[in-house]
């Protein structure tokens, strides 16, 4: 990664936050924002461990901020919990200190404890929820106060880009992770509320589902066989530019939206649209009346469709939408 450009580039002069950014998918988006022009604060959660003579070695986020920085860029490595409230505040805060702004967050520090609901223990829900879900409410609720505030003293809107990670777990309804999907689910819904309540001020909110093969998901892509040329169609470098773009000044019109990134694709997901309405002759519906209309329109729907959109499991790159 080389940060030189005779042109001006797209993030220079903002600031971006991107959680769980040691690693995987967080990591590819850090080093695209850096590439844009971002200053990053690199949170990923954990300390530096020690390496086999026992001499203090890095941890993941103080080396991918240490590979901005040796490309020119400028990094700052963070360490908190953001599923932790007060960390959150913290994460904000360090970043406004360091480079004076907060321009972007991106949204991605996340962990796996599949099962099926059935099995599920309250410890394997209760994690999930609390680091996916609550991890993208805590940083946006500080990071959303910061431009609120900015906003109302400035008398006009500001800069604000928030860019949260879901999952097509939640748009076909993995089966075995009951947790991951409510959780991101949930997320979807923040980012849509986020959205309005903070376009006033200048700020949009979009997530995106990628698929990408990172340490995390190592289990759940084991049957994808990696090409022997060419980039992995899992790759995390896959996802990461639609981060850098909807980061950027250009997605300015992009707002409260869903979209899937993959292996060269990428798709916009249309929002709910009411299938069906049906009207009670009387007061209110009885129980024959909703046998009648009910019973009846799904009488002709196919075995095992449900509210799931399992087929945008099946978009690839070159193959038409259906």
């Amino acid at each position: 990664m080389s940060l030189s450009s005779p042109l001006p580039l797209p993030l220079e002069g903002l600031t971006a936050i991107v959680t769980g950014a040691g690693r995987g998918l967080g990591r590819a988006e850090a080093l695209e924002l850096a590439r844009l022009g971002a200053a990053v604060v690199v949170n990923d959660y954990g300390q530096p461990g020690r390496d086999g003579s026992g001499e203090a070695s890095a941890g993941p986020a103080q080396e991918v901020a240490a590979e901005i920085r040796a490309a020119g860029g400028a990094a700052l490595a963070h360490t908190g919990d953001v599923s932790d409230f007060r960390q959150a505040r913290e994460l904000v805060d360090a970043a406004i200190a360091e480079f004076g702004t907060l321009d972007v967050v991106v949204n991605n520090a996340g962990i796996l404890r599949d099962r099926m609901v059935f099995s599920m223990a309250e410890e394997e829900w209760d994690s999930v929820i609390r680091v996916h879900l609550k991890g993208h409410f805590n940083t946006t609720r500080f990071a959303a106060a910061h431009w609120r505030e900015r906003s109302k003293a400035a008398g006009a809107p500001v800069y604000g880009r928030i860019v949260n990670t879901s999952s097509e777990a939640f748009l076909a309804g993995s089966a075995g992770q009951p947790n991951y999907a409510a959780a991101k689910g949930g997320i979807v819904g923040l980012t849509t509320s986020t959205a309005l309540a903070l376009a006033k001020y200048g700020v949009t909110a979009n997530a995106i589902c990628p698929r990408a093969r990172t340490r995390m998901t190592a289990d759940v892509f084991a049957g994808f066989e990696q090409p022997a040329d060419g980039l992995d169609p899992l790759a995390p470098e896959h996802v990461a530019p639609l981060v850098g773009y909807l980061a950027s000044p250009a997605a300015a019109r992009i707002n409260g939206q869903l979209l899937v990134v993959h292996g060269g694709v990428v798709a916009v997901v249309e929002r709910p649209r009411v299938a069906a309405k049906f009207d009670s002759k009387q007061d209110a519906f009885s129980f024959d009346e909703l046998d009648a209309v009910l019973g009846g329109y799904y009488a002709d729907r196919p075995d095992g469709e449900t509210f799931a959109a399992a087929e945008v499991l099946g978009l690839r790159r070159g193959q038409p939408a259906t």
